[in-house]
């Protein structure tokens, strides 16, 4: 458990960089503070002298204590070389480690360094991320947001950046309620194009399986429901497994469950991504159902997972390194006061055949 003095600590920092607490700003008095959180005067006196020598706070003797305006400038901004803070879901995980890389590779040739931070799709790690870049004073940031399809409440902080002319992008998805500029796959297409080539090959009886706290997953759902209609094909809720960053864990028993009481139903699916492919791929070989002679399986974003497996999996590409490298350049163009840049980059996807997908025969009558 943590010192009450720290809670205290952190529950201002949390107030000031997320702009609640502006600069110049009086906060609550020490008996206000006090009351607050139940505390003695000394803890106070110490929360806030611990917050005053890491510039967070001034005192005026007779007066009262000041957000102050050393906190911005005292540790990123000190220094000639730029830093740009970089947020990911994941670091050494699925596509990750190849858009890292590219913005890696895009910083370097200007000699910019990188902070990086990742939040496990979690919002109160997003939130710690987020305290960490404003803390240090990163001169820009490129986001992947975190469980983009659900109310972020960490708005605040993004606002922060704003106000501050900190420049920022994100990848992969955005958040719906702030304008900012982003770099995603057009995920629509994506899951539209897989579908689709189900349905060139045959197939009637499609199933999908989604992540739907995710703005991708929304966006996938969206095509695959885009391609069953233009196929006049009937959209079955039965025929969708969703799943999120809660239910994850028990993915592979809740395919083995779908795939099970979809044996005689479906004849093909189009997986979230790669992973999930995979993974429809080991419940398969688990229950004995024949790929592709029983079930056609087309994943996504052509990963290295994908390109590594035993089984050449039928996948739609993705980006990766050049989105990273388009998102870095966005930033850099950006603190150089280059105008008229993109708000917004969709990539097209193109299939990548594997050996996961069998023409049905035509049936003669």
């Amino acid at each position: 458990m943590k010192p009450k003095y720290q809670v205290i600590i952190d529950d201002i920092k949390s107030h000031i960089l997320s702009g609640t607490y502006t600069v110049g700003e009086q906060i609550p008095t020490e008996s206000a503070l006090q009351d607050s959180y139940n505390v003695s005067r000394q803890t106070v006196r110490k929360a806030i002298l611990e917050l005053s020598n890491e510039g967070f706070l001034r005192s005026e003797k007779g007066s009262g204590t000041y957000v102050s305006h050393q906190y911005r400038s005292r540790t990123g901004g000190s220094t000639s070389k730029k830093t740009i803070g970089v947020i990911t879901t994941y670091i050494s995980d699925y596509i990750f480690p190849s858009i890292i890389r590219g913005i890696e590779r895009r910083l370097n040739e200007d000699n910019y360094s990188l902070l990086l931070a990742s939040t496990n799709n979690d919002v109160a790690q997003e939130k710690k991320a987020l305290e960490m870049m404003l803390s240090y004073g990163v001169d820009g940031l490129i986001v992947e947001p975190t469980k983009s399809n659900l109310y972020n409440p960490n708005i605040a902080y993004y606002l922060s950046f704003k106000e501050q002319d900190v420049p920022f992008a994100m990848i992969n998805a955005f958040y719906e309620e702030l304008e900012v500029p982003f770099f995603c796959l057009d995920d629509v297409q994506s899951s539209y194009l897989a579908t689709r080539e189900l349905v060139s090959k045959g197939h009637t009886q499609i199933g999908i399986i989604a992540k739907m706290d995710d703005l991708q997953g929304k966006y996938r759902m969206k095509g695959y429901i885009k391609a069953l209609g233009e196929a006049k094909l009937r959209f079955s809720p039965e025929h969708v497994l969703s799943f999120d960053t809660a239910s994850k864990p028990d993915l592979s028993a809740n395919v083995t469950a779908y795939l099970q009481e979809n044996r005689d139903a479906l004849t093909a699916i189009v997986c979230y991504n790669d992973e999930v492919g995979l993974e429809v791929v080991h419940a398969c070989r688990q229950l004995g159902i024949l790929i592709p002679e029983e079930l056609s399986i087309i994943g996504q974003d052509n990963s290295y997972i994908a390109k590594n497996a035993n089984i050449r999996l039928t996948t739609l590409t993705h980006p990766q390194e050049q989105m990273g490298s388009d998102a870095a350049d966005w930033v850099i163009r950006k603190l150089q006061g280059k105008k008229d840049l993109p708000n917004q980059t969709y990539y097209q996807p193109e299939l990548v055949e594997g050996e996961t997908v069998k023409e049905m025969e035509m049936e003669i009558e």
